[in-house]
């Protein structure tokens, strides 16, 4: 076993605090990763504080890492000691469904394995994330950084960017269509720079009118005012596609108006039960169509680091070291970052 440190929280109601443990050694598929930097997702708060149920003590959170490769196992081809790589939400699958044989790997029928928190087959234990100086990988969940990118910030692409990437692809985006985005945060703001650099007329779609100047600067063309019936009522039957990434319980159905017939809102934001209840009559009487998304699969994760590098698509992050990170996650209940925290792990040397 490698002897590893990070950060982790052992109750629901602990702070994260330092933590020593030991990852596997490397088979001949795996990838030995010094971690260098590693993004703060919003789900890891929730898993931290055990707000889905399903949390295993102690956590070490962190699914979007960058680092650079150590060591590799006799049988990886795909990378060398010193490649600057990349791992994201899922670390391992059945390979064998539908899912997996599409590239789907999130959508795996037995179960996809997560980066942190999910059993782990080669050891029998739990997997631990991010929030560490190291990580073992097999060669098939590890993703390639282009050198084209500033490393310091592309660790919420492992997450971010492809949770907003993906369903812009699945649902054939293009040039020239009218995208609106709900909501201005780390999920939103990815939304907006993607949207953009696919040649979309952008629309932010937010109840804050301060958010409209940052909005614009991310590459929005419009900025709708969701409490505005009035703007609302000017926008019905507009757009050709929605990406609502509203983290919390919301009322979806005046967003359905503003959908034009046959065109779909997605929700990539809010994991849980909606008490608000559906309107169907917009859904049956103009053929619209509400869709959920999750991730992406591990060849779509890499288109985007490559589309990224392409169009110079980055996430704004700020950076902080990891004895911060429970501030940080106070910060991120108040909306108090733009528009992502990434942990600059050297500071875990300190």
């Amino acid at each position: 076993m490698i002897k590893a440190k990070g950060y982790a929280a052992k109750s629901a109601t602990s702070l994260l605090e330092p933590f020593s443990f030991e990852r596997r050694m490397p088979s001949a598929e795996d990838v030995q990763i010094e971690i260098l930097y590693c993004g703060i997702c919003h789900s890891d708060l929730h898993m931290v504080r055990n707000e889905w149920n399903v949390t295993n003590y102690p956590v070490v959170p962190g699914h979007e890492i960058v680092g650079k490769v150590v060591k590799v196992g006799d049988q990886v081809k795909k990378f060398k000691a010193g490649d600057t790589v990349a791992v994201g939400c899922l670390v391992g699958s059945c390979h064998q469904c539908s899912g997996c044989q599409e590239g789907l790997e999130q959508y795996c029928e037995p179960g996809f394995t997560l980066t942190y928190n999910s059993p782990e087959k080669e050891t029998g234990g739990i997997t631990y994330g991010g929030y560490s100086d190291s990580i073992i990988v097999n060669q098939q969940f590890v993703l390639r950084v282009p050198q084209s990118l500033d490393i310091k910030a592309v660790a919420p692409l492992l997450c971010a960017g492809i949770t907003t990437y993906s369903p812009l692809r699945h649902w054939k985006v293009k040039k020239g269509d009218r995208v609106g985005v709900i909501g201005l945060g780390g999920l939103g703001h990815m939304a907006v720079k993607l949207a953009h650099a696919l040649g979309t007329k952008v629309t932010m779609i937010t109840t804050s009118p301060d958010k409209a100047q940052d909005a614009k600067r991310l590459g929005a063309d419009d900025v709708l005012l969701s409490t505005n019936s009035e703007i609302m009522a000017k926008f019905a039957n507009y757009f050709d596609f929605i990406i609502n990434t509203i983290p919390k319980n919301h009322d979806i159905n005046p967003y359905l108006n503003l959908l034009k017939r046959d065109c779909t809102m997605v929700i990539v934001g809010a994991v849980e039960i909606l008490k608000s209840g559906l309107d169907t009559r917009p859904l049956i009487f103009k053929r619209k169509s509400v869709a959920g998304s999750v991730i992406g699969g591990i060849k779509e994760t890499q288109e985007v680091l490559d589309f990224c590098a392409e169009h110079q698509v980055l996430p704004d992050v700020e950076m902080i070291p990891i004895q911060k990170i429970n501030e940080a996650y106070e910060r991120m209940l108040k909306g108090d970052v733009k528009y992502r925290f990434v942990i600059d792990m050297a500071s875990l040397k300190s």
